[in-house]
């Protein structure tokens, strides 16, 4: 009820100044304890997938919390799990402002950012001091100036940081606003890139003696055999999980508004079609040996319940927290317990 109140003034601002406005005031109110009623008042259906017992199936995406300065007031909602990150190895700012775009009409959102960060060391020292209870995923990439050629190194880089500290490790592959970027996912360079991976997720579990999961993050914009062929690698490869989607650049759903025509990833209920058909194909190929965390247009419970149906075992919202609020976070969680 008080984000109804609050939207309005939100979406007068500049979107990438609310969003940094709106998580600072969610700290404030953590430490303050005010968010206690939103994890207590919602009761949770735990589940296990990838060997960790997640206390619910609804997670935050990757991209509200870049840093991992804001992740334990957003657990304080009620999420059963939160991702953060996109963390590269260095600092970077990403690309130019403006860079983040609502279509409120669509409930959608265009960004570029661009993997604005402040690099891996932040990151761990931040979750380092956070002493978080919940389950946490960290969601890494490459630098922009990183020659694709070099993406491996990046991408080893921040695994060796954050492995000992995650419940979870997600390899972005998949963000439309690095350029090259999503080359990463062409057979050759994905194989190369899964395999390099997964050898030093071995070496790292014998020295940490902690075995983290792996999951690979995909676009929408994929073929059916595109799809199948990342499916079977994955498979192959015995990674442990894929999150189905990232954000989109097809713009047809979209067409005619304001803003339409920016660059970057669009998000919201446009993907809501596109991300939940990929998960049926992933589904199809993978019946189950492996899960699939569904995100991508996810603004009801109804949504969420879809990308179940078509075979996730976990789910992930962004753009539904921004448009509708916590209260989506509890409605996710009751449609749950009630089906």
């Amino acid at each position: 009820m008080l984000y109804r109140l609050l939207r309005p003034l939100f979406f007068a601002m500049d979107p990438e100044k609310a969003h940094d406005i709106g998580l600072r005031a969610l700290k404030i109110a953590d430490r303050l304890g005010f968010l206690r009623h939103y994890s207590s008042d919602i009761a949770n259906q735990p589940i296990e997938v990838m060997g960790i017992q997640f206390p619910s199936r609804i997670g935050l995406a990757a991209g509200l919390d870049k840093n991992g300065e804001f992740f334990k007031a957003l657990g304080s909602l009620g999420f059963g799990f939160v991702e953060i990150g996109t963390v590269t190895p260095r600092p970077q700012p990403g690309n130019e402002k403006p860079r983040l775009f609502r279509i409120a009409e669509k409930q959608a959102i265009i960004n570029r950012m661009g993997f604005n960060n402040k690099g891996v060391d932040f990151l761990v020292e931040q979750v380092k001091t956070a002493n978080y209870q919940g389950v946490l995923g960290i969601n890494i990439g490459k630098n922009f100036y990183t020659p694709i050629e070099n993406a491996v190194d990046d991408y080893l880089l921040c695994l060796d940081k954050v492995y000992a500290l995650a419940d979870y490790i997600a390899i972005n592959v998949s963000s439309p606003n690095t350029k090259n970027l999503r080359e990463l996912q062409q057979e050759d360079a994905f194989r190369h890139l899964l395999q390099s991976l997964k050898n030093r997720q071995t070496e790292l579990q014998e020295i940490h003696n902690k075995y983290v999961p792996l999951v690979v993050k995909i676009a929408p914009d994929l073929n059916e055999t595109q799809i199948s062929m990342i499916a079977n690698e994955v498979l192959e490869l015995k990674f442990d999980g894929i999150i189905a989607t990232n954000t989109t650049i097809d713009r047809a759903a979209i067409q005619g508004c304001k803003h339409a025509t920016e660059q970057g990833g669009l998000s919201g209920a446009p993907l809501l079609k596109k991300s939940t058909e990929v998960v049926a194909l992933l589904h199809k190929t993978l019946q189950g040996r492996i899960p699939i965390i569904a995100a991508g247009g996810i603004m009801s419970a109804e949504d969420a319940q879809e990308k179940i149906q078509a075979g996730a075992s976990l789910v992930q919202i962004y753009s539904g927290l921004i448009y509708q609020g916590p209260e989506l976070i509890k409605h996710i969680k009751q449609s749950f317990i009630a089906s």
